[in-house]
């Protein structure tokens, strides 16, 4: 199961947003650094409300949601990649899951302390990266250095890793992350077995207060945020109140409405930063549905319907005849299975086809 890890600095409110988007209390929240040391891991819903619309459809004994892992990390300080703090410890952590969420505090409180005295989560996120950047540099520096040397004997492969080396270890002195820097293909596989830390997809969470969740576009530190990440990372920030999290893991979904509709908004974020962590990972989803269950099944984008079969049983895989597909929003305008092959919106597809997210699926096999 692919994994997502949450980053930051101490006190930024990581290990209560694991907390509330997990459903669990397993990851302590204090009000001083390193509170959290050993990683928690949680397994996390992808919340989908298609499902309930094809169980409807399908009159379904149950619905099952999609799920992947996110894992709570140690704060870090500056210095981290030199062992200050939980340096070591925190980036080996890093290595070992397959995306980042770099959460960023964007709310005042006197009473909870920063570890940087003052709020700026612009120089928050500087600090993280360049810790992360220093750490790789000394990977790729210790890597070239013995490539060099199996270079000098002509080995083509080493002479190629040693000029692959060389483009990333420029990039990385320049303070840039490695996920920002342009390659092929072939040098993209090629960079994942460095396991290098900037080469992870990061997505940032803007945490805000109770009262700013309402109006996240007015808060100056949201904004700095965004503009940051979308000129440095080319990437996105979600806003979240982890506040407002933790307050909604004991309430029932009804009083949960009535918190929310009290503060203004009908969502708090977290739903969000679930889903698009799941696409950050790669990751995509295709729905069975009948009367015994409507399910969602996680596969990675670009898969094709035996490897999507294999998913639900391996020997599907081996088996695979065909698949009958029909789009989610295809089939929900039709009204029915039956409907929806009258209307010619229903297809059989094979082998070399590639699942889309929302693809509702029969497949056919040999069992």
């Amino acid at each position: 199961m692919l994994r997502a890890g949450i980053v930051g600095l101490p006190n930024v409110g990581k290990s209560t947003l694991f907390n509330a988007v997990t459903q669990t209390r397993k990851a302590m929240a204090a009000n001083y650094r390193f509170c959290t040391i050993e990683p928690n891991t949680g397994v996390v819903t992808v919340p989908d409300p298609r499902l309930e619309v094809l169980a409807k459809m399908s009159g379904s004994q149950k619905s099952i949601a999609a799920v992947f892992e996110f894992v709570d990390i140690a704060g870090l300080v500056k210095g981290a990649s030199k062992g200050e703090g939980l340096g070591n410890q925190f980036l080996g952590h890093i290595r070992e899951v397959d995306a980042l969420i770099q959460v960023v505090r964007c709310f005042e409180n006197a009473n909870i302390e920063h570890v940087m005295d003052t709020v700026d989560p612009v120089r928050d996120i500087e600090i993280i990266n360049t810790e992360l950047v220093l750490a790789d540099l000394e990977s790729v520096e210790k890597r070239k250095a013995k490539a060099q040397k199996a270079a000098k004997s002509g080995d083509k492969k080493s002479i190629a890793e040693v000029e692959l080396l060389d483009k990333l270890e420029f990039h990385l002195n320049t303070g840039k992350t490695v996920v920002t820097l342009d390659l092929s293909p072939e040098e993209q596989v090629t960079v994942k077995t460095f396991f290098l830390l900037t080469s992870k997809p990061t997505l940032f969470a803007c945490n805000v207060a109770e009262e700013d969740l309402a109006r996240a576009d007015g808060n100056k530190y949201v904004r700095q945020v965004r503009d940051y990440v979308k000129e440095h990372h080319d990437t996105g920030a979600v806003v979240v109140s982890a506040e407002i999290e933790s307050e909604l893991v004991t309430l029932s979904e009804e009083e949960r409405k009535e918190y929310l509709a009290g503060l203004g908004v009908t969502d708090t974020g977290a739903g969000q930063l679930i889903r698009e962590a799941y696409d950050l990972l790669g990751l995509r989803t295709y729905l069975t549905t009948g009367e015994k269950e409507t399910r969602a099944w996680t596969i990675h984008a670009g898969d094709k319907a035996p490897t999507a079969a294999g998913v639900i049983h391996s020997d599907f895989e081996k088996s695979f005849i065909s698949a009958e597909c029909v789009s989610y929003d295809d089939l929900v305008a039709a009204g029915s299975f039956a409907k929806a092959r009258e209307l010619g919106k229903l297809r059989t597809e094979g082998k070399e086809y590639i699942v889309q997210d929302g693809d509702v699926i029969e497949f056919k096999t040999f069992l």
